[in-house]
């Protein structure tokens, strides 16, 4: 089963709530952290609402 290695790339400064929840629920708390979770629909639509925010890489 694939996984996504997610990086916290930007600051949650001056962001919504709603990208704020979402960073926190992939598991990201500070700048260069990273998570890492499978690959599955629900993960990618995160990926998508803050993806001027983070990195993400298949492994």
């Amino acid at each position: 089963m694939a996984q996504l290695e997610i990086t916290l790339k930007r600051s949650l400064i001056g962001r919504t709530q709603n990208q704020r929840d979402t960073v926190k629920s992939l598991g990201l708390t500070k700048i260069n952290s990273k998570s890492v979770k499978p690959d599955n629909q629900a993960i990618r639509g995160m990926i998508n609402t803050v993806a001027h925010l983070v990195e993400f890489k298949e492994i």
